[in-house]
């Protein structure tokens, strides 16, 4: 009987183990994850997402900022992007992609892309003054924007603007190009960082956030006290 019990019991085992061949393994996620410039899950690479041909680019070379238009895009065997860029000197540079530092659609219009490559360059050098009469943004205004941004926080951790909502946010009206480039620069300014602090993507400053008010008031007083910017309106409001 014990015999029989044994040879019953290792003819069930068996069975199970054949029939268990044939289930279904459960589907495990993977818990790769694919990066620019970096082989994915299947050994491909995978392209880094490029600024297109003709775009009008703000870029760093050997520490010196330029401003050009991309004539050509090429991917290293990496996956990074690489452009070849003509400046508004006419001097040909090859860049990498964490060189642009501002980048500006190029419209369809021949006419209108002249234009807006022209006041591009013209804009570049804009004293603090220029931009802050070129967008109508005084002191007093920023900083009524930087109330406005914290005031809407809604229970969030913070507020970003891009150029463009600061604009609407300030003007009530959808920015122009030139008027994102503006305002890009002019939030990067001594003034403006008593307010905000820059946020970066891929190394480009794409948003600025508003301070606490503690750190804004000890910003303020920092600016004030220095004996460059004792006239600026900002100490007099």
């Amino acid at each position: 009987k014990l015999l029989n019990r044994l040879y019953l019991t290792a003819l069930t085992l068996s069975s199970l183990e054949a029939t268990s061949a044939f289930v279904a393994r459960p589907h495990l996620p993977s818990t790769s994850v694919s990066l620019h410039g970096k082989k994915d899950s299947s050994d491909e690479v995978v392209q880094q997402q490029a600024f297109s041909a003709g775009s009008f680019i703000e870029f760093e070379e050997k520490k010196r900022i330029h401003v050009g238009k991309i004539d050509a895009v090429e991917h290293k065997s990496s996956g990074g992007a690489r452009y070849t860029v003509i400046d508004s000197e006419g001097k040909k540079f090859n860049i990498a992609d964490k060189s642009v530092r501002y980048s500006m659609a190029c419209p369809n219009s021949p006419g209108q892309a002249n234009k807006l490559y022209e006041e591009f360059i013209s804009a570049q050098d804009t004293p603090m003054k220029s931009l802050q009469e070129s967008l109508d943004v005084s002191p007093e205004l920023l900083e009524m924007a930087w109330e406005e941004a914290t005031e809407e926080l809604d229970g969030e951790a913070h507020a970003d603007l891009t150029p463009s909502s600061f604009v609407e946010l300030v003007h009530a009206h959808a920015a122009s190009a030139m008027e994102k480039y503006l305002t890009w620069k002019l939030l990067q300014s001594d003034m403006a960082h008593v307010f905000f602090k820059e946020i970066k993507s891929h190394g480009r400053i794409v948003a600025f956030r508003a301070k606490p008010r503690k750190a804004v008031d000890n910003a303020k007083d920092m600016f004030c006290r220095d004996q460059d910017n004792e006239d600026n309106e900002l100490c007099f409001v």
